[in-house]
Formats: C-alpha cells, structure tokens, sequence
C-alpha cells in the first residue's frame, strides 16, 4: 500500500504589514527552555558563581554550552555577569530581579514533574545532590 503525502495549506501570514504578533507562552519558553538553561537558573537563584563552579556541578554540560547560554541569558537579562578584574579573571554570574521572576514557574513545572513522572528530584534535592 502506497502512503500518501499530504500537501501543507498556504496560510496568510499576516493581516496587518509590518506586526509581528507573538504568542506569550511560546516566547517565554524559547527564553529558558533549553536542556541546560533551568539547571543555570536554579543554580544561580541559590549563590552567585563563577563559570566553573557552574561547569562542575552542572553534569555533562559542555564549557561551549554553557558559554554559550550564559551568553545568551545575559543577552535576555535573565543573568547578571559582573567581571571583578580586566583579565576576566575574576567573572562571576547571579540572578537578575527578571531571572528571580522566573522561580515561580520554575517551582510550577517541578511540582508537576514530581507528581507526574518517575525517579525524579526536586530542586533542592538536585542542589544538594551536586553541591554537597
């Protein structure tokens, strides 16, 4: 039996020229849903850390993946970067008040996780875990 492609339908894209409406929701989780973004987030709404503090408790992370979303939570002021010295020796990464905002959400997606899915760990048993 021969399968069927189906055509996609032409759809108008915009009414009004030059708006650029975009839904709440899809754009707030394009700002931290990635695999590594929650894990930065909640990591920073405990202390201010530096970049490798961040790279060894973050499991299996990758120094250009983590370079790469701090970068661009800074860009979205998720993330304050405070540079202590002109070397860059000295970097360190904290939560904004915008980042701080998230933390709601962030609780509201680990209660349905822990009520919702198997062998998983809070936020705090996460920090614990990695921090201890």
């Amino acid at each position: 039996m021969k399968q069927e492609v189906t055509k996609r339908l032409l759809v108008k894209r915009s009414a009004h020229p030059g708006m650029n409406y975009r839904c709440s929701v899809i754009a707030t989780l394009k700002l931290f849903a990635t695999k590594w973004k929650p894990c930065i987030i909640c990591y920073l709404a405990e202390k201010p850390m530096r970049y490798n503090e961040l790279y060894r408790i973050i499991p299996n992370i990758s120094r250009k993946v983590l370079s790469e979303h701090l970068k661009e939570l800074e860009a979205d002021a998720i993330i304050i970067r405070v540079q202590y010295d002109d070397k860059l020796q000295h970097v360190e990464y904290s939560l904004s008040e915008k980042g701080r905002s998230l933390m709601p959400i962030m609780d509201q997606l680990q209660n349905w996780g822990l009520n919702n899915l198997n062998n998983v760990l809070s936020i705090r048993e996460m920090l614990a875990v990695t921090l201890a």
